[in-house]
């Protein structure tokens, strides 16, 4: 038990299991900033009770546990070592090495590497207009998806802020193709025959008159253009920097060090 004199010293005592003792002052800074007085309470009181089961379940773990099976120091000592060289790795890292990647890097990378940028799913590069069905607004609209490309973006962009329940109009984004049919209710028996064969397409509902104009598509398995793999391509390209910048870190210490005579290695014949 702790003595009077020790609470004293340590503040107010909110609750204790076995020697430890949770102080008050152990919870500053724990406590989420403007917390209102009444749920500060609850969150005090959730908290001691998760304090006391922690300690409860430890203290059970020390008696029931043998010494050699709660002798952590190795595995600390390495983890603390590990911690350390990769911090002043990542140090040298931020401090020393180039992380710009060209869009020429970027090809020449997907170019190399094309077997390994599969597509696992149908994915399209299209614009689509959602509209209440009305005989007048769809005519109009079915003309403003006539026009050259030029003249009916801006049109469309214009019109559908007016009349559109739903649009996408970004043609340089490839969405997946499922993505289109939860949207506008295609019936495609033969995905890669539709998308061969359908440039714009209309359908209806009851209620509803749905556009779509497709500008390209890709089929599951083929490849994966460069847009949608360019920033994946940058991190491998950085990574592979890294463990190269590193490698190349341990050997240059490692050569420092051999000239100044820093280790010595000992024969060992068992």
């Amino acid at each position: 038990m702790v003595s009077g004199c020790n609470h004293a010293k340590e503040g107010t005592p909110l609750a204790r299991v076995g020697d430890d003792i949770l102080y008050e002052k152990d919870l500053k800074g724990l406590l989420p900033p403007n917390t209102e007085p009444l749920d500060s309470i609850v969150w005090v009181r959730n908290y001691t009770h998760n304090w006391i089961k922690t300690r409860l379940l430890l203290n059970k773990a020390l008696q029931n546990l043998k010494p050699e099976d709660i002798n952590f120091e190795q595995q600390l000592e390495k983890y603390r070592n590990s911690l350390i060289s990769y911090t002043y790795e990542t140090e040298l890292i931020s401090q020393q090495m180039d992380t710009t990647v060209s869009d020429s890097a970027i090809s020449n990378y997907y170019n190399n590497h094309k077997r390994d940028f599969v597509l696992l799913k149908n994915i399209v590069r299209a614009m689509y207009v959602v509209i209440e069905k009305n005989k007048s607004l769809e005519k109009h609209f079915t003309h403003l998806f006539k026009l050259p490309d030029s003249v009916m973006m801006d049109s469309l962009e214009y019109n559908c802020k007016e009349y559109a329940i739903n649009y996408f109009l970004d043609t340089t984004v490839w969405i997946p193709f499922e993505k289109v049919t939860k949207i506008i209710p295609l019936k495609t028996y033969n995905k890669e025959l539709f998308l061969k064969n359908n440039k714009f397409v209309k359908v209806k509902d009851k209620n509803t008159v749905y556009l779509i104009n497709f500008v390209d598509f890709k089929i599951k398995n083929d490849f994966s253009p460069l847009e949608l793999e360019e920033n994946n391509i940058r991190n491998i390209i950085i990574n592979s920097r890294k463990m190269e910048f590193i490698k190349n870190l341990h050997e240059k210490i490692y050569q420092e060090a051999a000239r100044k005579n820093e280790f010595e290695i000992y024969t060992y014949d068992k």
